[in-house]
């Protein structure tokens, strides 16, 4: 199904017909249908809503470059149009993100509960290889970002950025790759202790993207909240144990409180 929030076209899946009502927003460089074992396991009890957001599946790249207060927006649109009033939301790595923030603004709906799974939102601290990577591609950008470089090798900054970025950076289109830096750089662990939701953390004891260190910083400081950990899973840990997850995720959304 296809709903039009900022002019544009957002690609989106509702399924089950359960009372209460549960959000679904993927990761960076992922889509929906990521959360296929989810959806189907949860719509038994649970309506479920789930986005591809904007530059990800089959919904449409923004205009220009996005901030993670863009993509809160956008999902604060869509609920209202979708009129939902009460539900859970779930966000796995930069959904998790965006929840973060969303969490921490003044709403006209209530979210009852909060699941984070493997979510990013902590900016990691950089150890002595990342940082003379890091100061290593400041000075040379700044040698080719000269104009006497620039007119005689046109593409070295690009070059450059994609020697040196993620393969999330590298397979975006340069929309996307503003969107990604102005994006993953800003921490928001000052805002963990004002979520007031009960909120699930569920983290891949082997993931290496968003480390379990960065789960035990959240839930010591998120007020309410616990942390399961999923042994042997990575940073998709609902796709390596998607049995082990849909348990957790359902004992949760049953509980009381």
């Amino acid at each position: 199904m296809n709903i039009t929030i900022k002019e544009l076209n957002i690609n989106y899946i509702k399924v089950g017909e359960g009372e209460q009502n549960l959000l679904l927003l993927h990761g960076w460089g992922s889509n929906f249908a990521s959360f296929n074992n989810i959806i189907n396991a949860m719509a038994k009890f649970c309506t479920v809503y789930a986005l591809d957001m904007p530059g990800f599946g089959q919904s449409d790249e923004p205009k220009s470059s996005w901030c993670v207060d863009d993509y809160v927006d956008l999902v604060i649109e869509f609920i209202q149009k979708m009129n939902i009033q009460n539900l859970c939301i779930l966000g796995h790595s930069f959904g998790g993100r965006v929840i973060i923030k969303m969490v921490n603004r003044k709403l006209e709906f209530t979210i009852d509960k909060v699941i984070l799974v493997d979510s990013a939102g902590i900016k990691p601290k950089n150890n002595n290889k990342v940082s003379f990577k890091v100061r290593f591609f400041k000075c040379a950008k700044k040698v080719v970002s000269l104009g006497v470089v620039r007119k005689i090798f046109p593409n070295a900054l690009e070059n450059l950025k994609k020697k040196f970025g993620s393969e999330d950076y590298k397979n975006a289109t340069p929309v996307m790759r503003e969107t990604l830096v102005r994006t993953v750089n800003e921490d928001l662990t000052e805002l963990l202790p004002n979520i007031s939701q009960p909120t699930l953390l569920i983290w891949g004891d082997k993931d290496t993207a968003t480390p379990i260190t960065d789960a035990e910083l959240m839930e010591k400081l998120i007020p309410n909240s616990g942390l399961v950990t999923i042994k042997n899973a990575g940073h998709y840990s609902f796709i390596e144990q998607p049995y082990l997850v849909n348990k957790v995720l359902q004992s949760f959304l049953e509980s009381k409180g």
